[in-house]
């Protein structure tokens, strides 16, 4: 790789200053015309952008291009590697159901996959849906979902053509393979089908792009009848049908607290009605087990949550009664349930473990007192430092198969069925890598950095066996921290290209995460969200102190959250990295929490604080907001990436962000590429999306080049 012997000279943003007083206080912001008042009608129809803001987002797509153009070739060639891992002809485990085993299926070079299904006794394959042949109609393409009807006969999926997340749902007929009803517009991709196969249900996305209605309408077309309207608009509706197939049940709330409501499958017409009234700082969620209802839930203060039983004619919480007991330092992610059978994972130190249990082995629905069932139970680990277990679930609710996959950032998913009625486990599929990979040329290892107020943070590591650790390995640190979601230690293809080039690549399992269990989310937000921020940079120092790599030699990653994470560490301890990648960043946090009309501001009030309302929430995000908090010294190279239709972390956070950047920080270069067909998740297409991962690794590279080349 080259350098340049200067760089070309970076778009100039003019500077429109807005003046906004709230809560007492002022903040001015100079680049507030990058949100185009129109945004809405934007991420629908990209071609709406207002000729001004398109021009500057071109501009900096050019420079971006201009600065990297020295990766170019390094591009490809990380892109070449990581499709070389990929299998060009995959097919998933097949899922069976009655007759038939459905699946899907990537033919060489697809992009997109095939839905596919076969006789369960043998036969010839039946394509349900060319998922790529779709794809070639629009310049983006996304399936929300795929299912079909309980007879076999329809086949239903949500499509999203522009990155926005706003699907449609269609209704192919498998007899005659065509669709058979008008399209369900305006959707956030979420459905669930009856058993009986007459109804669809759906739900609404509204002007502010929220979950805002759930419909019923005739599976064939007709007219929309209201099941549900939710009028807590920092509420997400979700919906779906229980492995029993008994009932239908609608789920509300918010990161702190939510409500189910029940529909009798065998009366799909009728009114939800609620399990337990919502309380305030309660979750609660239901797996319909033969008699009763299994409750996950955090009641009565059970910090890692606790598994309630109820019957299911009687669901209101006056009758629930103790089914697995809190116990500190386990944390309850979910539950499955069988005719004979119920599974649960939890995370223990770490790592996730796999709980079995049958009928026999269940307490009563009296409430007695029985054994511990964790110490009853039939129980599925793993012996490496730092591995993750996902747990499929009972593939049939009157069969004892459950199916769960198995992998560790050296090892690459295995997925596994479990007989529970025997014990005996059975290897379905290995994930191939076509080019090769011995697991036993690398090593995961599990270190612990210490925060600065003591707290002991973990870090999962990835490297080869031949890299020495002696600081001289540049390192890519990768975090998130929000919304109780866990950084899992799994296996990742495209990462190998860094570290087979001798770079270590670190996960820094920061709070805000719940790889500690539910406090760990709870330490890491509101409040405390600066917690997340330091233990990024705690896990920075702590890797340099045991000389993985030095400062200087260290490239952060992160994104959406993430970003926000990248942004705070740039302002906090920018002397640390030679480069920082923010993908999607949510870095204009003050201004987006402030904005009503934005899709995700209310719901996510509990998770950063509203600063319209609280004058303690305001400062607390005025605070570490990465926009508003850019410093005059030394930055390291930095790039934002972003997506014009993105609805949860809009465009002009990232292009505002870089433009401060440069008027008010020192070095850089800053850099900003906004992709013009897509949204959150980036490029479609399992090959196009690795295109955005190799420029991520390519900028690293020449970050640490650059830092030990400077001009």
């Amino acid at each position: 790789m080259t350098f340049q012997t200067k760089l070309p000279s970076p778009p100039s943003a003019p500077r429109r200053p807005v003046t906004i007083e709230q809560l007492g206080r002022v903040r001015t912001d100079p680049y507030s015309w990058m949100k185009d008042e129109n945004w809405q009608q934007v991420l629908r129809d990209p071609a709406a952008l207002k000729p001004d803001i398109r021009t500057h987002l071109e501009a900096e797509n050019a420079y971006t291009k201009a600065v990297l153009k020295d990766t170019e070739e390094l591009q490809e060639t990380l892109f070449q590697e990581m499709a070389g891992r990929l299998s060009p002809v995959e097919e998933s485990v097949p899922v069976p159901h009655g007759p038939w085993l459905y699946g899907i299926r990537y033919q060489e070079g697809g992009q997109h996959p095939l839905h596919i299904r076969r006789p369960r006794e043998g036969g010839k394959e039946e394509i349900l849906l060319d998922v790529d042949a779709l794809a070639r109609q629009h310049p983006y393409y996304s399936l929300a979902g795929a299912a079909h009807t309980e007879n076999h006969r329809y086949y239903i999926y949500a499509e999203d053509v522009q990155g926005s997340e706003v699907y449609q749902i269609q209704i192919k007929d498998l007899e005659t393979g065509r669709l058979c009803a008008p399209a369900i517009e305006t959707t956030t991709g979420s459905f669930t089908i009856s058993p009986d196969g007459n109804w669809i249900f759906w739900i609404y996305r509204d002007e502010f792009g929220r979950p805002s209605r759930i419909y019923r309408r005739p599976l064939l077309g007709g007219d929309d009848h209201l099941v549900f309207e939710e009028t807590d608009p920092g509420f997400f509706l979700s919906i779906g049908l229980s492995n029993s197939k008994q009932w239908i049940v609608i789920e509300r709330g918010d990161h702190d607290t939510n409500e189910s409501l029940l529909i009798s499958a065998r009366t799909p017409e009728a009114k939800p009605v609620s399990a337990a009234p919502l309380v305030r700082g309660e979750r609660y969620s239901l797996t319909h087990w033969n008699d009763r209802f299994i409750i996950l839930t955090n009641k009565d203060g059970a910090i890692d949550f606790k598994l309630m039983q109820t019957p299911d004619a009687a669901t209101g919480r006056e009758n629930w009664s103790e089914f697995l007991p809190d116990e500190e330092g386990h944390f309850l992610l979910g539950v499955c349930a069988g005719k004979d059978y119920l599974g649960w994972i939890e995370r223990f130190e770490g790592n996730e473990n796999l709980y079995i249990i049958s009928t026999r082995q269940a307490p009563p629905l009296s409430g007695e007192n029985s054994p511990s069932l964790r110490n009853q139970a039939q129980k599925v680990s793993f012996k490496e430092p730092a591995y993750t277990l996902s747990l499929l679930g009972i593939l049939e609710y009157d069969q004892p198969i459950l199916r769960y996959v198995y992998q560790s950032p050296t090892t690459p998913a295995h997925w596994y069925d479990l007989n529970m009625q025997t014990g005996e486990r059975t290897l379905r599929k290995v994930r191939e890598i076509p080019s090769g990979h011995d697991p036993a040329h690398y090593v995961t290892e599990r270190l612990f950095a210490q925060a600065d107020d003591g707290t002991i943070v973990p870090i999962t590591i990835l490297k080869r066996k031949d890299t020495p650790q002696d600081g001289s390995a540049p390192l890519m640190l990768y975090g998130y921290g929000s919304y109780g979601i866990s950084m899992e230690a799994a296996f990742s293809t495209s990462i190998l290209s860094l570290v087979d080039r001798g770079w270590i690549y670190a996960i820094a399992h920061i709070r805000g995460g719940s790889e500690k269990g539910w406090n760990w989310f709870l330490d890491g937000r509101k409040e405390k969200k600066i917690n997340s921020f330091t233990d990024f940079i705690a896990c920075a120092h702590h890797l340099v102190k045991e000389h993985y790599s030095r400062t200087g030699n260290i490239v952060a990653h992160g994104g959406s959250a993430g970003g926000l994470l990248m942004g705070a560490v740039a302002n906090m301890a920018p002397e640390l990295f030679a480069g920082i990648a923010a993908q999607v960043p949510f870095v204009d946090v003050l201004n987006t929490m402030s904005d009503t009309t934005l899709p995700l501001t209310p719901p996510e009030w509990p998770e950063w604080g509203n600063p319209l309302t609280d004058p303690k929430a305001y400062d607390v995000i005025a605070s570490y907001s990465p926009y508003d908090n850019i410093r005059p010294v030394p930055y390291p190279a930095i790039l934002a990436m972003g997506g014009l239709s993105d609805p949860r972390v809009t465009y002009w956070e990232p292009a505002k962000w870089i433009a401060r950047l440069r008027d008010i920080a020192r070095n850089g270069p800053f850099l900003c590429r906004i992709n013009m067909e897509a949204g959150h998740g980036g490029s479609s297409g399992r090959f196009e999306r690795l295109r955005e991962t190799a420029l991520v690794q390519a900028f690293a590279l020449w970050c640490v080049k650059r830092a030990s080349h400077p001009n």
